[in-house]
C-alpha cells in the first residue's frame, strides 16, 4: 500500500509539473492556442480601427490582448449597427469565476489590441450595462453561436443581473 501512495505521490506532482510548465509556456507564445491564454502579441501589423465592423460579422473568433496584464485569448464577437461587442457569459458561475478572468481586468485598464488574420487594433472596452443595445447584441450572439432562438432575447436581465458582461469596442 505504501509504494502505492508513493507512486500516486509521484504520478500527481509529475502531472501538476507537466501543467504548470505548459501555463508557462503559453506566457511566452505569441498570442493564445485555441481556448488556452497566451503571452503577449509579438507579431500583426498596427491597422487603423475601421468605422464599421460589419467584416466581422460571421466572423466566429478573434483574439485580444489585455494591458493589465499583457495576456492574450481567443473570444467571440458580435457586430450590431456596425459597432464591435465583445461578451463574456457565466459571470456569476463557480466556472466563469475561474475560466473568465479577462472582464476583471477591465477595471483597472480598459485597454486591448484585438487581432484579426494579421491587422492589430488598438481598443479601449466600455462595459454596456444596460440599454437599447443589449438585446440586439444578445441577439446577434444567438445568431452566431447558436444557443437561445434569436428571437426570444428581448431584455437586459442576463446583462443587468451580472450573469453576462457586455463591453463595446471603441478607437482609443
Amino acid at each position: 500500500m505504501l509504494r502505492f501512495l508513493k507512486w500516486l505521490v509521484i504520478v500527481i506532482v509529475g502531472t501538476a509539473l507537466a501543467v504548470w510548465i505548459f501555463l508557462l509556456a503559453m506566457r511566452l507564445s505569441d498570442g493564445p492556442v485555441a481556448v488556452i491564454p497566451g503571452g503577449p502579441f509579438r507579431s500583426g501589423e498596427p491597422t487603423p480601427v475601421p468605422d464599421d465592423w460589419s467584416f466581422l460579422r460571421d466572423r466566429m473568433e478573434v483574439e485580444f490582448q489585455t494591458m493589465d496584464p499583457a495576456t492574450t485569448r481567443t473570444v467571440w464577437v458580435g457586430v450590431h449597427d456596425s459597432r464591435l461587442f465583445l461578451v463574456s457569459g457565466y459571470m456569476n458561475s463557480w466556472y466563469g469565476g475561474i475560466w473568465k478572468q479577462w472582464p476583471h481586468y477591465m477595471g483597472d485598464d480598459t485597454r486591448i489590441v484585438l487581432r484579426v488574420d494579421d491587422s492589430l487594433y488598438d481598443l479601449e472596452l466600455e462595459r454596456v450595462m444596460g440599454g437599447p443595445d443589449v438585446a440586439p447584441v444578445l441577439s446577434e450572439f444567438a445568431r452566431k453561436y447558436g444557443g437561445a432562438d434569436p428571437g426570444a432575447v428581448t431584455n437586459d436581465d442576463a446583462v443587468t443581473s451580472g450573469s453576462v458582461w457586455m463591453y463595446e469596442a471603441f478607437a482609443r
